[in-house]
């Protein structure tokens, strides 16, 4: 069966930066040599099942399924209007720091300090603490990048 728009496809992946860095795998073998099963403890590292379709795929993923059949291999590079889109200026904000630590309340403010917008559940990433100001960076950490996946199609319905 050729996959094509709204089948259930479940993959096996590893994606990769064009460096070789490994960013995400459904391998868990993979994932706890490379050390990203200790920085995501509570990820079930297994084949992945989506939607052809769905937009909570990356579209240059969805796109390169399409036409492959199960048992079927290809190694996928996706540029990043395809990825997770550019990173964009407008995305990053700037808070005074006062302000800032009275919100986030008693927890510690640090670099890489994670924050969700309550009304729209945008995440953001604290990357600058100044002495007045704290700066959030709400792109998603791959926005800008060119990604290279290894999919393997295990399952279409």
């Amino acid at each position: 069966m050729t996959i094509s728009d709204g089948d259930e496809v479940t993959i096996e992946y590893t994606g990769r930066l064009p460096d070789g860095d490994l960013f995400d795998t459904s391998d868990r073998r993979l994932a706890e040599e490379s050390g990203l099963a200790s920085e995501h403890p509570d990820r079930d590292f297994k084949p992945l099942t989506i939607e052809i379709g769905d937009s909570d795929v990356i579209p240059g993923l969805q796109e390169a399924l399409i036409g492959m059949e199960p048992g079927e291999s290809t190694v996928v590079s996706i540029p990043p209007e395809k990825g997770y889109g550019p990173h964009k200026e407008s995305r990053i904000a700037e808070y005074d720091r006062e302000a800032f630590e009275e919100m986030i309340g008693n927890r510690e403010l640090e670099m890489g300090f994670e924050v969700e917008v309550k009304e729209t559940g945008l995440p953001g990433e604290v990357t600058e603490i100044g002495e007045d100001t704290v700066t959030v960076d709400f792109n998603h950490e791959l926005a800008g990048e060119s990604l290279e996946f290894e999919i393997k199609v295990v399952g279409v319905e």
